[in-house]
């Protein structure tokens, strides 16, 4: 499954995702975020029934996934979080795909505006490469090292 290729995106609301695609997307969250990352914490932190969900597909699996969340929700800015990759395809240019997709989706939805993140540190030159600029100081969030970071 490594090639990037054959990837079905979707954006939908959480009202609007099937009862199977809610089920994938936490799998995958749960996956990556607790058992991968060894990081047990509150995924369900009720702010999905009020953002969008990015899903890229390949062989019905989902193999990216991110959450896109409207201003004043957690920030005055519009946000995106919980960006996963599957670790099938890692290291083939799928996150890169993923949250410039997700960036397009911020503009789309809510026109030109800043963006801000919630990014764990190791993946600051990642978000940097977007035009994210770090935002006050390191802090641990599940015990695991965070920045705040934004997107002018």
């Amino acid at each position: 499954m490594p090639s990037t290729e054959n990837i079905l995106w979707s954006l939908k609301s959480f009202h609007n995702l099937s009862s199977n695609e809610l089920y994938d997307l936490l799998q995958m969250r749960q996956q990556v975020f607790v058992v991968e990352q060894t990081c047990p914490y509150r995924d369900m932190d009720g702010i999905d029934q009020l953002s969008l969900h990015l899903t890229g597909r390949k062989n019905n699996i989902v193999v990216a996934y991110s959450r896109i969340i409207p201003p004043g929700i957690l920030y005055p800015e519009p946000s995106i979080g919980r960006v996963a990759t599957h670790m099938q395809v890692r290291g083939t240019g799928i996150g890169r795909q993923l949250f410039q997709r997700s960036m397009d989706e911020c503009v789309r939805l809510f026109g030109h505006q800043p963006v801000k993140i919630m990014a764990q540190s190791y993946l600051k030159n990642f978000y940097e490469s977007f035009g994210f600029q770090m935002q006050g100081e390191p802090f641990l969030e599940d015990n695991i090292p965070h920045i705040y970071m934004i997107c002018p």
